[in-house]
């Protein structure tokens, strides 16, 4: 059975006979449709009758339909209008920029625009590092998608790519204090989205890189770093390793084995699992085998390659094994999928070692259902709010970018990423730590600032990051 989710959800507007039983009634009805329900309010009266809203929630798109299709065949009730509350609490776009000071004279126009701002303008040619100073630079990030590679969505392109970066910009600033960029490319040739993103990189602190698919966004983030003097990090690779690390060493403690000692197998070799190979391999880990819609990652392999497969498959699968992930699975320890929904079976799962390890955070429907196997799987984790231990990169990019912005680093690397999926998981407490609590709530506040603070000293240590970068007004 799969849970309902609030991403489905449907607000039903009806009217109901003033009559005792009646909202018993269409509870019941959306209930045998297969809906949760959420938040029920009385929005009006009329003669005889009462207006109610009633929030049901499904497991997909169909369901709602199913849900609004019962609840229409009742008699005694006039439904008025269904709304998709995930479409409402998208209309006009999620974000907007927010002056941050008044403009309530002519005064305060000659300071924040002309003629002051030349002035400005040219301290900033005078000392070109005074931009981090004396604007919003410092601060922002661009988020820059082609929408070739939308989580769960795929190919859909930059226009419908563009309320997933204003999610992503939302999030940078509520959680991080980040201003961030919704930046979409109507393009996807790898030379036209460096030039684009070389040529806006001037206004911007950093680049976060987003929903490119492989292997273009390795070749994308590579030239990146090294043309641009600012940081540059695919989140879909960066952001989702350090989670996965992190869920991964709590994981570990709560069963009672070391990273070094446990069979890993990684299913899904797209942006997320290379990433999640690298950091792994990075933090210690020694057997790990990488799968793909192919079968087995091994060293010599010719099918569904390419060059990023074949440096991973020189690092993995040092007994070269060979044939399906279910093969794989056999004796492993852990399971970490990133690819699609039912891309293991209960059998596959269950010839794992004891006290197995399974994060299925394909979304919207992961690998295999955590209920399906939690009779035998010690953990389970998902990419999804409404199950337990919810593996998101929420976790990691806002804590990452302000840890960079703060000590103004020059790039993010390995050390970088590991002392941030250390920090996130430190924010989960010893006497907290069990099978259902391996991860911390997206909604701990703690968690962006143990990471920033964390990824600051890491960047420091390492030789990328500088305290000495604030200016005075007369320097």
């Amino acid at each position: 059975m799969i849970k309902e989710s609030s991403g489905y959800s449907v607000v039903l507007r009806i009217e109901l006979p003033k009559r005792p039983g009646m909202l018993g009634k269409v509870l019941s009805v959306i209930g045998r449709a297969g809906g949760g329900m959420g938040a029920i309010d009385i929005v009006g009266f009329k003669s005889g009758s009462i207006i109610r809203d009633i929030e049901a929630s499904a497991a997909d798109l169909d369901t709602a339909k199913l849900i609004t299709a019962a609840v229409r065949r009742i008699k005694e009730i006039k439904v008025l209008n269904v709304a998709d509350r995930t479409l409402l609490i998208h209309q006009g776009g999620k974000v907007e920029i927010a002056s941050k000071v008044p403009l309530k004279t002519r005064g305060d126009i000659a300071v924040a625009y002309t003629p002051g701002v030349a002035r400005v303008a040219t301290a900033i040619f005078d000392e070109p590092e005074r931009v981090y100073e004396l604007t919003m630079k410092k601060n922002s990030v661009a988020i820059v998608t082609d929408g070739t590679a939308v989580l769960g969505l795929g190919d859909v392109g930059p226009a419908a790519a563009l309320p997933v970066m204003e999610g992503k910009a939302l999030l940078f600033k509520k959680f991080a204090g980040i201003d961030a960029f919704p930046i979409c490319l109507d393009t996807r040739d790898p030379e036209e989205i460096i030039q684009a993103v070389k040529w806006i990189a001037p206004g911007f602190g950093a680049i976060s890189l987003e929903d490119i698919s492989g292997p273009r966004c390795f070749e994308i983030e590579d030239r990146l770093k090294k043309e641009l003097n600012i940081p540059v990090c695919h989140d879909d690779q960066h952001s989702t390793a350090v989670v996965v690390l992190a869920g991964l060493m709590n994981a570990l403690k709560v069963v009672g084995k070391r990273l070094e000692d446990v069979r890993i197998v990684v299913c899904g070799l797209g942006a997320a699992g290379i990433a999640s190979i690298r950091l792994l391999l990075a933090s210690g880990a020694r057997e790990i085998i990488g799968c793909d819609r192919a079968g087995i990652l091994y060293r010599g392999r010719r099918k569904n390659m390419n060059p990023v497969k074949e440096e991973i498959a020189g690092l993995t699968n040092p007994e070269r094994l060979e044939g399906s992930v279910g093969q794989a699975l056999t004796g492993a320890d852990v399971f970490i999928g990133l690819s699609e929904a039912k891309a293991v079976t209960v059998e596959d799962v269950r010839r794992m070692a004891g006290d197995a390890i399974i994060f299925a955070l394909a979304n919207p429907m992961p690998e295999i259902q955590p209920e399906q196997v939690e009779s035998f799987a010690r953990v389970t984790a998902t990419g999804r709010p409404d199950y337990e231990n919810q593996l998101i990169d929420i976790l990691c990019y806002p804590g990452l970018f302000r840890g960079v912005f703060d000590c103004r680093a020059r790039e993010i690397n390995q050390k970088m990423l590991i002392a941030a999926a250390d920090a996130i998981a430190s924010c989960v407490a010893p006497e907290e730590l069990m099978e259902q609590h391996i991860i911390p709530s997206v909604f701990n506040r703690k968690v962006p600032e143990m990471v920033a603070r964390a990824v600051t000293e890491a960047a420091l240590r390492t030789g990328v990051g500088t305290t000495e970068h604030t200016y005075t007004m007369f320097s």
